[in-house]
């Protein structure tokens, strides 16, 4: 037993990396407003096309050049590299010769026909899709060309490579992770709890992990710092702190860009890959569930009292890199820059993403529709340590409502990750 330990906590640990099944009350609930397709149908593999949207199946199954769903995509974890795998139909690299069953016991159990899955395939989420949305997804997959694409094993040293750990990682942390409809939620919120947490597996990224890997759902949707980009905190208090109302929620959901900023970093994809083509009524949903049934009102922006000096510093810095595209108050520029003035970035009592943001830059971004923005460029090779946070302290105290309490030694740490990265 004491040779087991080793490899059993590795397999535990790699879920910090990685990105019960429902009652048949919640099920009904969860599903509402999706039909019960004949198996094999054009309805049923409609219903798949639009599930696997909905469950962001693109992200980690294809690449920016490669054939849709033929696998490839690099995750990056501290333990080593994953690669999405090859979910098309062909027979020797994909999943042509997998059942509806065994489609649905990877989903639910994270266990294939030849392996068990690490979490980075997020089954602790999927794990409460129901089956006949499993279904319709693998009715989908099936029609679809295959690829002869050798999925790339993950690139993990000893012991994290023993794979067997998985099956005693999962014994107490593979758990439901939705509300019964009997809880006195509204059946949008249920949906929406539907749609989050089992298909759109917002958990993964936004809750903190416990000493093992586990999501600490007793924290759920509080915020995470898994990857170089933080998952904020989404839950209702976390949303309506930073300004968020759940018409803009939805337009952000819908679009990737609102009053409150756009998305950026690894939330950009979930725009461009998922949220966008949910449905009226399912964005609804999404927003009910993590506005709440009724929602909190926004904060408003506190005024900060802070050193004089240090602001002038931080807005001369300001007004010689930033105000060209953001504006000189804050106001921002359509198709160009969003507004700093009650962006949610800034007004998060966590400086990471903010600091983050100015010393990587972030790519330009088209969004859905006519809207895009131009690239910001990163400022760590043009600022030093103690101008970044001179230019952090009067963001935030300025149009943020936060104290202006950032230091050089906090810019400084990001930036030396920066590096590693």
């Amino acid at each position: 037993m004491a040779g087991l330990a080793l490899p059993v906590l590795a397999a535990t640990l790699l879920a910090a990396c990685d990105g019960g099944s429902s009652s048949s009350a919640a099920a009904s609930a969860q599903g509402a407003g999706q039909s019960q397709a004949k198996p094999g149908s054009a309805d049923q593999i409609a219903l798949g096309r639009y599930l696997t949207k909905a469950a962001d199946c693109a992200a980690c199954h294809t690449t920016a050049t490669g054939a849709p769903f033929a696998g490839g995509v690099e995750l990056a974890s501290p333990f080593g590299k994953f690669y999405g795998s090859n979910i098309t139909p062909d027979k020797e690299h994909g999943i042509g010769k997998w059942s509806a069953d065994q489609f649905y016991k990877a989903l639910h159990d994270g266990v294939t026909p030849d392996k068990h899955l690490y979490p980075a395939m997020p089954y602790t989420s999927y794990r409460s899709m129901t089956r006949a949305d499993t279904d319709a997804i693998y009715a989908y997959l099936m029609q679809q060309k295959p690829v002869a694409v050798p999925t790339r094993a993950a690139d993990l040293s000893f012991p994290y490579n023993m794979r067997f750990g998985m099956m005693f990682w999962n014994v107490p942390f593979l758990k439901n992770q939705l509300t019964d409809a009997s809880s006195g939620k509204s059946a949008m919120w249920l949906r929406g709890q539907y749609l989050s947490n089992a298909l759109g597996h917002c958990a993964e990224c936004h809750t903190p992990r416990g000493a093992f890997g586990q999501l600490d759902l007793s924290k759920s949707l509080t915020g995470a710092a898994l990857g170089r980009v933080a998952a904020p905190n989404i839950t209702p208090a976390g949303l309506a702190a930073v300004g968020w109302t759940a018409a803009d929620l939805q337009t952000f959901f819908a679009t990737g860009i609102a009053p409150q900023g756009s998305a950026y970093g690894e939330m950009f994809p979930v725009v461009h890959l998922s949220t966008q083509y949910l449905s009226k009524d399912d964005l609804t949903a999404v927003t009910t569930y993590l506005m709440g049934d009724q929602p909190l009102p926004p904060q408003p922006v506190k005024t900060i009292n802070a050193d004089a000096m240090e602001l002038d510093a931080g807005k001369r810095l300001y007004t010689a890199v930033c105000a060209g595209c953001h504006g000189f108050q804050g106001d921002g520029k359509p198709h160009v820059a969003v507004a700093m003035k009650g962006n949610s970035t800034v007004r998060n009592a966590d400086p990471h993403n903010l600091i983050v943001a100015m010393l990587d830059g972030i790519e330009a971004q088209k969004f859905p529709g006519t809207e895009s923005l131009q690239d910001m460029p990163g400022f760590a090779g043009q600022l030093n340590d103690k101008e970044l946070a001179q230019l952090s302290n009067f963001l935030r105290a300025t149009w943020g409502g936060q104290p202006a309490s950032i230091t050089a030694d906090q810019v400084k740490a990001l930036r030396l990750t920066t590096a590693a990265h």
